[in-house]
């Protein structure tokens, strides 16, 4: 299955219906209609959704103490549980506890499931130890076991949310991750004001990376480069909304998280998501630049997907997407929020993925989403 994620991204359609999946009489053809009513009766943080060669889905995503689980769909509405389908924290593992952010990639008849988890090698006893792990399946339900029994690589500080994006053109993978905020202070004008308003004495920072990968995934190539990072302004007006989590003393960290990456045309995008993961601010922005490892420039229009409760909506926290292309070729991201009514859980939304005439890119939320399920000639 060729990976390369070049997007061709139309408007999707958008209704306010109920769940259920129809016929659709027009003339003498029949087309065939899903309703995907969100959310979705799944209880996953960072969920991830692969399209696979046999024409299901498969969704992975944050949800076990000791690894990952599955479900599988024909129509993205009906999802069947496929169980456990990675277990870690074993004795003779590398990896010791904090399964998350699980992506598969379907390449040349195998299943790849990038992840991240605390390293049990652990000589300074460090609060965060996470590393990114490799494990492979023959199929996408699993069993997944490690594809070598040690992190990807080792970098001098914990890191999280492995995104890998495919160039198979150039013959080339990348991996973007991110640097968590654990001991990684960094002055700003909102460290400043935090520290003036005797709130925190430092903001720690969250950052995301870009690295070659080695095409066995044994590895990295070079050093990883810095693609985004919090704004260092207070009044920056393109990413102000990046301060909330800071502003409202929820924590004293800012984020740059959960990133996904993706081509159109000439142009690389990464959605991220920033603030407080387990806050009504935890959102969605988007970057734009002119290569795998960038330089990327954040858009003016951030965030692209946030919670909807000053409009009268339930949903609040939403974060930590992904895109994927249905297999009748629609544009769609699934990710992470709360409502209302459970404003503890994670559950999970699928929403429609569009670009306008001037590459923006734009998140559509909705109740309910009507997808075209008839297979394309």
């Amino acid at each position: 299955m060729k990976c390369t994620r070049n997007l061709a991204i139309p408007l999707l359609t958008v209704a306010l219906l109920g769940g259920c999946i129809r016929n659709r009489v027009n003339s003498n053809d029949v087309t065939s209609e899903v309703r995907i009513v969100n959310p979705l009766d799944i209880r996953f943080g960072d969920p991830f959704i692969l399209a696979a060669s046999d024409g299901r889905y498969y969704m992975y995503g944050t949800s076990l103490a000791d690894g990952f689980e599955a479900y599988s769909s024909d129509n993205l509405w009906d999802w069947t549980p496929c169980g456990q389908v990675y277990q870690g924290g074993g004795e003779e593992q590398w990896n010791l506890d904090c399964f998350w952010a699980p992506e598969v990639y379907e390449r040349q008849g195998k299943y790849y499931l990038f992840y991240s988890a605390n390293d049990r090698n652990n000589p300074t006893h460090e609060a965060e130890n996470f590393k990114i792990g490799v494990a492979v399946s023959d199929s996408p339900t699993g069993p997944f076991t490690d594809l070598y029994n040690r992190p990807l690589f080792e970098p001098p500080y914990p890191i999280i949310d492995a995104n890998v994006w495919f160039d198979d053109d150039a013959g080339r993978c990348y991996l973007y991750f991110s640097r968590c905020c654990y001991k990684h202070p960094v002055e700003s004008d909102v460290a400043e004001w935090a520290r003036h308003e005797g709130i925190y004495d430092a903001i720690e920072e969250s950052w995301i990376y870009g690295v070659e990968l080695l095409p066995d995934f044994s590895g990295v190539v070079g050093e990883p480069q810095l693609l985004l990072r919090p704004p260092t302004g207070l009044a920056d007006p393109t990413t102000q909304w990046e301060n909330r989590s800071v502003l409202a003393h929820e924590a004293g960290r800012r984020w740059n998280e959960g990133s996904y990456t993706f081509r159109h045309d000439s142009t690389w995008y990464i959605m991220y998501s920033a603030n407080f993961f387990g806050s009504s601010n935890y959102a969605v922005g988007y970057a734009t630049g002119p290569s795998p490892l960038g330089p990327f420039v954040k858009a003016a229009e951030n965030p692209i997907l946030q919670a909807d409760t000053a409009q009268g909506g339930q949903t609040t926290g939403t974060g930590h997407n992904m895109a994927f292309r249905s297999h009748q070729g629609q544009w769609l991201t699934v990710y992470h929020g709360r409502t209302l009514r459970q404003p503890d859980q994670r559950v999970v939304f699928i929403g429609a993925l569009a670009l306008d005439s001037e590459g923006r890119l734009q998140i559509h939320p909705a109740d309910t989403l009507t997808l075209n399920t008839d297979r394309r000639p």
